[in-house]
């Protein structure tokens, strides 16, 4: 999927982030893997809500022998434990709605000024963000969950931006969005009732997943928002 350098995982405590580093470890393919959490202590510690911790992460990669040629976003905000995605609209409120903006939205926005500069201006290089389906505009039928649709939409619009300046930088760059599924983790576990078995991914498989739609995807189709089968999401 890349030549060497070194990969970064932004998130690498979670289910999918965790899963995904492990797998690019085991596959070898990069000299180095970057982890980085909010959950991990320094020098890997991040938090995509503070903009300090974001630099000094870039930092280290800066500073290291090996240049990245991927970088993954795998951090994101459903609920916390006084906030469930909003069913109605008396349920809509500003600071929660702010918080989904920051994680979901500023969050990656503050990696791609940070992480993006690092990539090479040459060869294949690939920066991808976690997105979801219901962050598509046109494919919204349902309604409600507004904080966490708005922020994943902005999330997709930002994907598109990054996609254009990046590939002016580099036109063998990919910047997408990537839906994950429905993937058996802690952001998804109050919401799991009704999900059928087998519509249920566990991490590692969802990580197989997107390893492999990324491995498939050209620089024809940097900007654009891939589920996990590699079908594409219309914005």
């Amino acid at each position: 999927m890349t030549d060497r350098g070194s990969a970064i995982i932004i998130g690498a405590s979670g289910g999918i982030g965790a899963a995904l580093a492990d797998a690019l470890h085991a596959d070898g393919r990069h000299d180095v893997i970057h982890r980085f959490a909010r959950a991990f202590p320094a020098p890997h510690h991040i938090d995509v809500t503070d903009e300090a911790s974001v630099a000094a992460a870039a930092a280290l990669v800066r500073d290291g022998d090996q240049p990245p040629r991927l970088v993954i976003v795998a951090t994101g905000l459903l609920h916390a434990e006084e906030h469930q995605p909003e069913r109605k609209l008396a349920d809509i409120d500003p600071d929660w709605m702010a918080r989904n903006f920051a994680v979901n939205a500023i969050g990656p926005a503050l990696i791609a000024k940070y992480f993006l500069p690092l990539l090479p201006r040459r060869g294949r290089t690939v920066f991808a963000m976690l997105s979801a389906r219901v962050g598509s505009i046109g494919d919204n039928r349902s309604g409600g969950w507004y904080s966490y649709r708005a922020s994943k939409a902005a999330l997709n619009q930002l994907a598109r931006g990054f996609a254009i300046a990046e590939a002016r930088r580099n036109p063998d760059a990919l910047v997408v969005a990537l839906h994950p599924g429905t993937v058996d983790t802690g952001l998804s576990a109050p919401f799991q009732r009704g999900v059928p078995a087998e519509s249920l991914t566990a991490p590692p498989a969802a990580a197989a997943n997107l390893l492999r739609v990324l491995g498939t995807l050209t620089p024809a189709q940097t900007g654009r928002i891939f589920a996990w089968d590699g079908s594409e999401i219309i914005p």
